[in-house]
């Protein structure tokens, strides 16, 4: 399980918690579920490191200093987003990954390179939105029972003597006791009950502009309120009704210009930018076909990363501190055909390796995460119980290792392929094998796998 350290919510950076890590600590929580590649978890466990160290210096002395972004260089399959997205996940980090080739040089049809800004503030609003909601959610629930209890019993006329006033206000609050007793035990859950609804409108405004359609998500009730949908009665269950009511209880109780400013200080102080394939954009112009945005797609990129203030739905957002991860297999182009600026921010180089059998093997058995545990969890629920042998588990590493030499190498992402493979007749079969106990070995790992590792065009197509 993913360590989810908690956030300090006055001002939504970490808390003290995550600043216990050190740069060990932080390489041991990443080789749970991710196996080798030491040298990239040790540079970006420092990079994280280095954020509570700069936040212990004076504001003057800590706004001049710039996150150290990485360059990871390496095949695909080898864990560079996995490091990037546990790294995030380990600290509750706003994180986006995000390809460079999605992006084109302004006056070009595509997505423009502020819009990971904003996507990145949308991320950060949902995390601390959730985290304001389990703050609200006990008194969000008592006042739902309550709204229910009045819609059960609604309080009565007042009587034309004190006395009679003070029988009726007795006899009323006992008959809401035993109501809230009885909504409690979950006796009334499929009583029909009368609640105003609105009616949801989903579809969001589309900004169309030059550099593409930015979907900004923007409700039309959020621009005018008014319009935000009519109010009509519908007849529900309570179990129903609760949801409803739980939702217009948490609009309620939530600031939501407090979670803006808190997820902005949460993306300038902790927010992880994960920009795969940059090499796909490390050519330079050459002046004809699609390539002529490349050079300009690093241009815009670099105030980005150079730090520069983005304008979102949420308030303006500075990009100093934000650190940005970017990644690449630098096949054909290597860091150098970048333009020098952009080589510059990126002054920490790390070279992943690609992963041999050995690896495999640990992957396969080693993570929290390891694709066998998983394999065997979902045979688990239909009462299965299924054991690896040790050579079985050998000659599944060699097998991907084998296809990824003879065909394209995809890395760890290979083994995937040739388990899924193996476990094919079983998983189709799982509901009416009647023997519980499967042990798959070598031999049955050849049966599964023979014709199709024989077969060269076969091979390739299917594994």
């Amino acid at each position: 399980m993913t360590i989810m350290l908690p956030q300090t919510m006055e001002t939504g950076k970490p808390s003290s918690l995550d600043t216990e890590l050190t740069p060990r600590e932080i390489v041991k929580e990443l080789d749970k579920y991710i196996i080798g590649q030491k040298d990239a978890k040790k540079a970006v466990a420092i990079a994280l490191r280095n954020r509570y160290r700069r936040r212990k210096l004076p504001p003057e002395l800590a706004d001049e200093i710039a996150p150290k972004n990485i360059l990871m260089i390496g095949p695909t399959g080898v864990g560079k987003t996995e490091i990037s997205r546990r790294l995030a996940r380990l600290t509750s980090s706003p994180f986006l990954k995000i390809e460079a080739s999605k992006f084109t040089e302004v006056g070009y049809v595509g997505r423009d390179v502020e819009s990971m800004i904003r996507d990145l503030v949308r991320m950060a609003v949902e995390m601390v939105k959730a985290e304001q909601i389990e703050l609200v959610r006990d008194k969000a629930e008592r006042n739902v029972e309550e709204k229910i209890l009045d819609i059960l019993l609604p309080p009565p006329a007042p009587r034309s003597t004190p006395q009679e006033n003070e029988e009726q206000k007795n006899q009323f609050k006992q008959t809401r006791e035993k109501l809230r007793n009885q909504l409690r035990e979950g006796r009334l859950e499929d009583r029909m009950v009368e609640i105003d609804v609105k009616e949801r409108m989903n579809s969001p405004f589309e900004i169309f502009s030059n550099a593409g359609v930015e979907e900004i998500g923007i409700q039309i009730q959020e621009l005018i309120p008014g319009l935000g949908g009519k109010s009509k009665r519908r007849k529900m269950k309570i179990k129903e009704a609760r949801d409803y009511l739980f939702e217009d209880e948490q609009k309620r109780l939530i600031d939501m210009d407090q979670v803006s400013r808190l997820a902005i200080e949460r993306v300038e102080h902790s927010g992880i930018i994960f920009l795969d394939e940059v090499d796909k954009i490390s050519g330079r112009e050459s002046g004809h076909g699609p390539e002529v945005s490349r050079e300009g797609v690093q241009r815009d990129l670099l105030p980005i990363i150079e730090g520069t203030t983005v304008n979102t739905r949420n308030g303006l957002v500075r990009t100093d501190h934000i650190l940005f991860i970017g990644a690449g297999a630098f096949h054909v182009s290597k860091p150098s055909d970048l333009i020098p600026e952009l080589q510059g921010r990126f002054p920490i180089r790390v070279e992943l390796t690609s992963l041999t059998e050995e690896d495999f093997i640990r992957i396969l058995t080693e993570p929290q995460n390891a694709l066998i545990k998983q394999y065997k969890a979902l045979m688990a629920t239909e009462g299965i119980q299924v054991s690896f042998t040790k050579d079985a588990v050998e000659e599944i590493a060699a097998i991907a290792v084998k296809v990824n030499d003879t065909n394209e190498n995809i890395g760890a992402r290979r083994l995937h392929t040739v388990l899924e493979k193996v476990m094919e007749e079983i998983s189709f079969e799982a509901p009416d094998i009647k023997k519980k106990k499967i042990s798959i070995d070598r031999n049955y790992v050849q049966k599964q796998l023979k014709g199709i590792i024989e077969d060269q065009d076969l091979s390739r197509f299917i594994l």
